[in-house]
């Protein structure tokens, strides 16, 4: 059975999370593909918010099997405690499964992400300070500890005696940090987290496959999005890892032609959180009127996002980036307060008209977007649940981001909540 990717096709938090649990009635397997625990998604059932980090959105359902694959880097202890508190709320996180090959953030690496950030100044990169990036790091020079190690202590014990030694050293001459102890660190990861991991660590690769080839439906969820993708974002105001269709493949050892769909999920208008260049950037009362409305903080760090006007010429290349076959767009109730709604068609620079994203980043800082402007419908479409129940200026609004960026909406999120989505074809 073919599997299915979501992926973002903005700047991050588009409600992939909701979507993963909206799909998930369909599937079987729910494999997280990259990222850590500096991506949040937020899941509302029943009057009930569930905040995920690194367990799969899917777990929420009996049937699911959820899975972290290879690619993610993982946190022992953000895990146990995310596991604990869905537990508490009484979601049944027994059938989680965690790579064996998947990467663990270790003290060392929070440590660094801190400092290192800190030295940058007013050149910081606006990281979640979790030590996703200093973990991605270790992982592409080889020197990373996984989670399989885990479940051997001598090996565990030596890669960590390495790892340390050069991470202290580095602390020490360049951070003027306190070194960091191998002896605490070893006793908390192989005494406190391995025995609660030992069960959930496997084979997320041959599961994987296994469930292919009886034909269930398997999901494929990424975090973050594609502007943050390590090669293809805005550098380097970017993730540590491949958001993109592409990384689906890569951090759960599923194959291309194993993919028959890929849903590009964004926003009605867009935010980012941290540094970069974003041309639609709103900083007026508009802005602010968008991150009230649409609740724009963190799920993780309670940080204020950017917020802006839809930019049909990301979502475009997103559309290239991940072969999108379709797209889900989120939280278009949040714009029912407006006259107006604006939307990028294209960017202007140096004389010239962009009606895809410049390659250059110095060019992408000084774009000036180029707008169509559409009249809003001043009308709360919370309770929509077919399209004749939306008026026309809104159903307008969605076939128009339809035909600007060249592949259909079928999916239109009116609110938090898991059932307050309409079905549409543009």
């Amino acid at each position: 059975m073919p599997a299915t990717v979501v992926v973002g096709t903005q700047w991050g938090d588009e409600g992939k999370g909701k979507l993963t649990d909206l799909l998930a009635k369909e599937m079987s397997v729910v494999v997280r593909y990259q990222g850590g625990h500096n991506a949040g998604h937020t899941i509302v059932v029943d009057g009930e918010t569930f905040a995920l980090q690194l367990v799969p959105s899917g777990v929420l359902y009996p049937h699911i099997t959820p899975v972290i694959g290879n690619g993610v880097v993982v946190d022992p202890g953000v895990l146990l405690a995310e596991i604990d508190t869905l537990e508490a709320k009484g979601v049944d996180c027994s059938r989680l499964k965690v790579s064996g090959n998947a990467h663990l953030i270790m003290p060392y690496h929070q440590e660094l992400d801190r400092v290192t950030e800190r030295h940058l100044g007013k050149n910081k990169l606006g990281t979640t300070k979790r030590g996703i990036g200093p973990s991605y790091a270790d992982k592409a020079t080889r020197v990373g500890i996984r989670v399989q190690d885990l479940l051997d202590p001598k090996i565990f014990r030596e890669k960590l005696d390495v790892a340390i030694k050069e991470k202290n050293l580095v602390l020490a001459k360049v951070y003027n940090r306190l070194p960091l102890s191998a002896d605490e660190i070893a006793a908390r990861y192989l005494d406190e987290y391995a025995p609660r991991m030992a069960p959930m660590i496997d084979d997320t690769v041959g599961f994987v496959h296994e469930a292919l080839a009886a034909g269930q439906h398997v999901l494929l969820e990424g975090a973050q999005a594609t502007f943050l993708d390590l090669d293809h974002g805005t550098y380097p105001y970017v993730t540590s890892s491949n958001p993109v269709a592409g990384g689906a493949c890569t951090g759960s050892g599923v194959g291309p032609l194993h993919i028959n769909r890929v849903i590009g999920i964004a926003k009605a208008y867009v935010t980012r959180v941290g540094s970069g260049p974003f041309p639609t950037e709103l900083t007026d009362d508009v802005g602010e009127l968008l991150v009230e409305r649409g609740h724009e903080f963190g799920t993780n760090t309670g940080r204020r996002r950017r917020p802006g006007w839809f930019d049909a010429v990301m979502v475009r290349h997103a559309v290239r980036l991940n072969s999108l076959s379709e797209i889900a767009l989120t939280k278009l109730d949040v714009l029912d307060a407006l006259e107006s709604v604006k939307v990028c068609v294209a960017y202007e620079a140096d004389g010239r008209r962009f009606e895809h994203l410049p390659y250059h980043q110095s060019t992408l800082h000084k774009v000036t977007p180029v707008y169509s402007e559409m009249p809003g419908w001043r009308t709360d479409l919370s309770g929509a649940t077919h399209v004749a129940d939306l008026p026309d200026a809104a159903r307008r609004y969605v076939e128009f981001l339809a035909d600007q960026v060249g592949v259909p909406v079928k999916l239109v999120g009116v609110g938090p909540g898991r059932e307050q989505f309409v079905h549409f074809v543009a």
